[in-house]
């Protein structure tokens, strides 16, 4: 794509890094192929290739964003599936992240917007917060419906018809500390806690936790670390989630100076697509550049590292049909897609994949709720191509995914890591039950086994 920046225009290391991008797109459309809003809308803007249009034109003329611009750059999920479409290597996700800062910086919401924006931001990535706020919603929930009425308030809507109906309570785990390994040890991690994840569901930390320990791997919750700053970053809010980035760099850096670490395991792949991301956040930063380069080599999904080590024999092969999901920001941000599916395989679960898996679900972080309509049309479609597969349950490496599939759905949704916790001698996860008989692929699976 030919470009027209001006010298002084380039000059700006943001405007540079966005230039550079642009120039690799050839315009050739096989985006638009897998793009989820163009797929469900039909719109040219709603497609990758459309809004790279959009940010040109607005970047190059040094130009405040429009309600235009901001309409169709809020319609991006950020799944980046774009990314893994296209041939030319075009990095969609720094440009748009770019775009979302510029909009922030030169676009005034209207006062709704801002106001559940503003809600998120200062209550999401505080696990303290969080909880309160779900126990607010249980007072709320009976007015869903009256909100949902008025276009206006359908966002709240949407935030109460997520919340869970049961609040899990506090895990021990969550606290700073060391959770020392049950055999010799061989390895030292420490874990992301994460935020929103630790309030919905403990359950997956806990399963982290149990594992890894078992395995003879030492797990470490750092003093100070917290939210990794996806939550902020993708709206646009760039010193917050750089203040995030810095503190979490500080805390695990103070880690591996200490005993060192062979890993940074995240059990959320949102938030593992974002850490993995700190070196190219902070890489204008001379005090934080090295450092976060070092701990974004360090980030783990938990499936990755579970790779990496050798794992013994399951204590009991399960035999269930499970349905894997991969989250976007697993498949197209972290580019792991056979590894999760390997490894429940290999302890004694039926894999099958639905249809369409390149699309994602329409959670996305706050998409669910800032884009409420798009985000059911994809739910409802993803749901389809789930239940079609007949599964026991449905595997999946993020929270975003877990609440809005479980949303919709009476199959137990669970991560990957809490399957494999079972299959490797830990608890039986809450809500599965027994294989159905005659479940697709279990006859074949109990022949291999008897074989």
């Amino acid at each position: 794509m030919q470009t027209r920046f001006s010298p002084e225009q380039l000059r700006d290391p943001g405007i540079a890094a966005s230039e550079k991008i642009l120039r690799t797109c050839v315009h050739c459309g096989f985006c638009t192929a897998t793009c989820p809003t163009y797929v469900t809308l039909g719109n040219e803007l709603d497609s990758p290739r459309g809004r790279i249009y959009l940010i040109k034109d607005m970047l190059e003329n040094g130009r405040a964003a429009d309600e235009k611009v901001v309409t169709h750059i809020d319609r991006c999920l950020s799944c980046l599936a774009c990314m893994t479409t296209c041939p030319s290597g075009v990095d969609y996700m720094h440009l748009v992240d770019h775009a979302r800062t510029h909009i922030e910086e030169t676009y005034r919401r209207p006062f709704l917007d801002r106001l559940i924006r503003n809600i998120l931001a200062l209550v999401l990535p505080y696990p303290g917060r969080f909880r309160a706020a779900l126990h607010a919603a249980r007072l709320g929930r009976p007015f869903a419906g009256l909100l949902r009425a008025v276009p206006a308030l359908k966002r709240f809507a949407a935030m109460l018809d997520l919340a869970p109906t049961r609040i899990e309570p506090k895990s021990r785990f969550a606290a700073p500390g060391a959770h020392a390994p049950q055999t010799g040890r061989r390895g030292r991690v420490a874990i992301l806690t994460g935020c929103a994840q630790p309030v919905l569901r403990p359950s997956i930390n806990d399963a982290t936790i149990r594992l890894l320990n078992r395995l003879g791997v030492e797990v470490v919750v750092p003093e100070g670390e917290g939210c990794c700053g996806a939550l902020v970053h993708h709206m646009g809010r760039e010193e917050a989630a750089l203040a995030d980035a810095r503190r979490n760099v500080d805390a695990w850096t103070r880690q591996i100076e200490a005993d060192g670490l062979d890993a940074i395991v995240i059990t959320a792949s949102g938030c593992g697509t974002t850490v993995k991301d700190y070196g190219w956040m902070l890489r204008h930063d001379p005090a934080y550049a090295a450092k976060a380069e070092r701990v974004s080599a360090l980030a783990k999904d938990i499936t990755e590292y579970l790779a990496s080590i050798e794992l013994p024999e399951p204590a009991l092969r399960p035999g269930h049909t499970v349905a894997y999901h991969s989250a976007c920001s697993m498949q197209h941000g972290q580019k792991i897609t056979a590894v999760p599916k390997d490894l429940l395989k290999a302890a004694g679960f039926k894999v099958c994949e639905p249809a369409e898996g390149h699309l994602c679900c329409g959670s996305a972080g706050t998409y669910n709720i800032m884009q409420p309509d798009i985000a059911a049309q994809l739910k409802a479609r993803k749901l389809k191509n789930i239940e079609a597969t007949r599964p026991d349950a449905v595997a999946t490496g993020n929270i975003g995914c877990i609440t809005q599939i479980g949303s919709g759905t009476e199959l137990p949704v669970l991560h990957t890591v809490e399957l494999l916790d079972w299959a490797y001698g830990g608890p039986k996860p809450a809500g599965i039950g027994d294989a159905q008989a005659g479940a697709p692929g279990i006859d074949d699976f109990l022949m291999d086994v008897a074989q």
